[in-house]
């Protein structure tokens, strides 16, 4: 990825500051001072409001392409606010579904009808939510350039998701499936399995976990594991304390006893690094769940089989969005919180009405 702008470099010749920069294709230089008038610090602001100058010249003048805008700007600015896995997905979905077309396209030259087709033309083929995240791409994208002043309007301000665009079918377990898939896996994975139904956690949230966050009574999730990376959990919402059942607390502490390192990672690999989920899944789980019938029961069907059973158990929604880590309403979650107490005997419940006590 090209950097939008460049920014000059700095060199000692002869007891002199050199800066440098690009004008054009040519590479120029000038003396900025001597070097026992002025600090590295001073010659380096120098040669930057020098280099800015011509930035600012280069790109009043310049005719922006789609793609140029994209790569020097766009990504740029937002991989900033982006986490990694945001920004990997980001950069490859806008890649390949619209720098591929329109790299090369003058930014001016769109129009909303044109991008409108393009979105109708991708949901004969895509997913809901694909052609969805390509419509907020357009539109966050001619934003940025309108605000630059690289266009007069945005014409991608009033584009929509075609009804046409399939929906995926939401899959969950029923009551007698949770039971089967518990039944069929092995200790460790069995566990991996309870904390995803029972108590709702992500798959990075649970192969990020170690010890110490595991209380008597609730996961204090702090951080996940995402394609063997440690950071933070995506949203504020999923920093939270997720209650535990008693059940489920019985065989954590099981588990527990078995623990190589008391202040480690709850599942280790071999090299006592974080366990890998997408191994875990390939080689222990699903192997055993297909052979159940159960082969289409992923994490995300385990989380959203905890959702489901909670509302067939009359969980009260908030307490649910809080242990899901998951926005309910905006003014709920900004102004209140449920405390991990109340949460228990939901989890409870849900344990006792799978009858895995």
């Amino acid at each position: 990825m090209r950097k939008r702008h460049q920014t000059g470099g700095l060199k000692k010749q002869r007891g002199k500051w050199l800066g440098q920069w690009w004008v054009g294709d040519r590479r120029v230089a000038q003396v900025l001072g001597s070097i026992k008038d002025m600090t590295k610090g001073e010659a380096r602001a120098k040669v930057a409001r020098i280099v800015a100058e011509e930035n600012a010249k280069r790109d009043a003048d310049r005719t922006w392409k789609f793609g140029e805008f994209v790569d020097m700007i766009y990504f740029p600015y937002y991989s900033r606010k982006w986490k990694h896995s945001t920004r990997d997905t980001n950069i490859d979905r806008i890649g390949f579904h619209l720098l591929t077309a329109y790299r090369d396209r003058e930014l001016t030259s769109f129009r909303r009808d044109e991008l409108q087709d393009l979105l109708d033309a991708k949901a004969t083929k895509l997913s809901f939510s694909v052609v969805d995240h390509l419509r907020w791409d357009l539109k966050q994208i001619f934003e940025m350039a309108e605000a630059e002043g690289k266009v007069e309007r945005n014409p991608a301000r009033l584009l929509f998701t075609p009804k046409e665009a399939a929906k995926p079918v939401r899959r969950a377990m029923t009551i007698e499936e949770v039971k089967q898939c518990f039944a069929v896996l092995d200790a460790r994975e069995r566990l991996i399995a309870k904390l995803a139904v029972l108590a709702g956690m992500r798959p990075g949230e649970i192969f990020g976990l170690k010890w110490p966050q595991l209380t008597a009574t609730y996961a204090d999730i702090r951080q996940r594991v995402y394609r063997n990376v440690v950071d933070t959990p995506k949203t504020n919402q999923s920093l939270r304390k997720a209650a535990l059942s008693k059940g489920l607390l019985k065989d954590v502490e099981h588990w527990r006893l078995l623990a190589v390192d008391p202040e480690g990672w709850v599942f280790p690999s071999e090299k006592l690094t974080p366990l890998s989920k997408d191994n875990c899944w390939r080689r222990k789980m699903l192997p055993k769940l297909v052979k159940a019938g159960l082969g289409w029961a992923n994490f995300l069907v385990m989380r959203r089989t905890h959702a489901t059973l909670m509302k067939a158990i009359k969980a009260d929604p908030k307490l649910v969005a809080d242990q899901l880590g998951h926005s309910l309403d905006v003014s709920q979650n900004v102004y209140t919180q449920s405390p991990v107490e109340s949460r228990l005997d939901m989890v409870n419940r849900l344990e006792e009405s799978l009858l895995v006590m």
